[in-house]
Formats: structure tokens, sequence, C-alpha cells
């Protein structure tokens, strides 16, 4: 199992590496297409490889005209099964994130969650690898208060870190009648204002650890960026009064998700590339926003 894991993850690095080669490959096609579809000459640089890009075009097809990326190889088997999640803490978790992590695993369908106990990150990765999870879901505290979530894709990455902020558990709301309970349906998923190449690969991120709902269900979860915090929402509607009339019921939990760091690798790798990262002068930068508008 390691020596598979090593080739594979050996693959995906070599067809990491042959991205910036296919891109100016595609670039120099693109000049050509461009040219002779304006009447215009071929640029001179391009001339001699002229008839080899030419014959290259003409067997291409809408599926092979653009180069894949790194991207794509990530979640290319995500819609081929649904998702399984395992949940974990850090270690000797206080009884507020205990409590979290347990209603963050009916927010999840297909998750499983595991005490943490003295394991090492890198042990449960592999394990996860072996029992075929699709993603490792980490979340950390500070003096008994949630703080800090990270999502890592297996089995080659990427790896989101977020921070936590106002998190309100179903646990802490005194009126549970209210509340109704949690239904396990798969829900719909409703992803606001993620228009930034940043806010894009967040919702790539986010979206696959949820599978695919019925078009019937009643449960939603929304991610609504706002500023470059994503509020995340749980709720359920019912057609009391006839299709016209909906009431909408927030079921919790309830926070705020700050992304702080993308890494092209799964957690346990120190080395993995930073694709993302906020620095201390980006918080100046008032008007700027990574993630929408």
């Amino acid at each position: 199992m390691l020596r598979r894991n090593i080739r594979l993850r050996r693959e995906y690095l070599y067809r990491k590496s042959l991205e910036g080669k296919e891109r100016l490959l595609y670039e120099k096609k693109r000049k050509i297409r461009e040219a002779l579809q304006q009447g215009k000459p071929i640029p001179t640089e391009l001339r001699n490889e002229e008839a080899a890009l030419r014959e290259e075009i003409d067997l291409e097809d809408e599926n092979t005209a653009v180069p894949r990326t790194h991207i794509d190889d990530e979640y290319a088997n995500a819609t081929e099964r649904d998702p399984k999640i395992l949940l974990t803490t850090s270690r000797n978790p206080s009884a507020p994130l205990t409590q979290f992590v347990k209603e963050l695993k009916f927010v999840f369908p297909n998750a499983q969650r595991m005490n943490r106990g003295g394991q090492v990150i890198s042990e449960i990765i592999e394990t996860c690898r072996a029992h075929d999870f699709t993603d490792v879901v980490l979340v950390h505290e500070h003096r008994g208060v949630p703080d800090g979530l990270i999502i890592s894709h297996l089995p080659f990455g990427p790896t989101a870190y977020f921070g936590l902020l106002n998190v309100v558990t179903r646990h802490d709301i005194k009126d549970k009648k209210t509340m109704g309970t949690m239904p396990e349906a798969y829900p719909h998923l409703i992803l606001n204002n993620f228009k930034t190449k940043l806010g894009e690969r967040t919702v790539n991120i986010l979206k696959h650890l949820f599978p695919v709902p019925k078009p019937d269900t009643k449960r939603i979860i929304t991610f609504a960026n706002q500023s470059d915090y994503i509020s995340f929402r749980h709720h359920i509607y019912e057609k009391q009064g006839g299709p016209k009339s909906i009431e909408l019921k927030e079921i919790g939990p309830r926070f705020e998700l700050r992304l702080y760091q993308v890494k092209l690798g799964t957690v346990d790798q120190s080395e993995a590339q930073v694709e993302w990262v906020i620095r201390p002068y980006m918080n100046t930068s008032k008007k700027r926003k990574f993630l929408g508008d």
C-alpha cells in the first residue's frame, strides 16, 4: 500500500510538472488558430512549427483543446462515488469542541467521527487512504472555543485551512422544540458570492464534501461569502400553506469561516507547495476582496 501511494503521488507530481509545457503549447496553437480565423499572417516565431501545430489543431476536439490542470486531477473521481469523510479534533479536546464535532457529523453526510487519542496526523492520513476516505476534516480549539478547521482532500490534496469564528452549536440553544430534529437527507447547497479564481477554488473544496441530493429534499446548507468571511447556515423548509407559502427554519449549527491558506498536498505533507496564503500586509487592504465582491 505504501509503495502504491508513493507511485501514485509521483505520477500526480509528474502530471503537474507538465502543466507549464502544455500551457505554452496551448498558447502557440491559440495564436495560429486566431491568425487563420482572422486571415492574418502566421506570427514569425511560429512559422517553423506551423505545420506540426496545424496538424495537432485538426485532431483536437472540445475536450482536448483546453489543457487539463492538476485541479482537474484532484477531483477527477469525485462524480463516481459519494464523499466519505473522517472528522477528528486536536488532542485532548474540550467538551464544547467534542459537542461541535458531533454536530458536524450530521452536517456532512457519510461522515465518521474518530476520537483523536494519541494518533499522529500521518497515521490518520495513511489509514484514511487505505479505507478509501475522500476527505479528512480536523477541528481545532483555543481555550475551549473552536477556532480552526482544516479540510484535506485525499489522496493528493488540496488542503484548505480556515479560521472559525462565532460558533453557535445546537447544544447552546435552550429551546430545542423550535429547532426540531436534525435531518440526515443529502442537502441542497447555496454557494453565494464566490466570483474570483480563489473563490471558485474554495467552492470546489467545499462542494465536494457533500453528495448529490435528491430534487425534493427539504434540507439546505448555505455558504455565503461577504468580505472574505464565509457564513455557514443550515436550514430546512416546509410548504405548509401550499407551494407559494414556504416556512424556513434554521436548525444549526452556525459559524463563520475565514480562509487563510491553500496547500497543494495533504495535511501531513510539510513540504507541500503553498498555492495561496494570506499575508499580514493583506489585512490593511480593506477594499480588496480575495473570494468575491
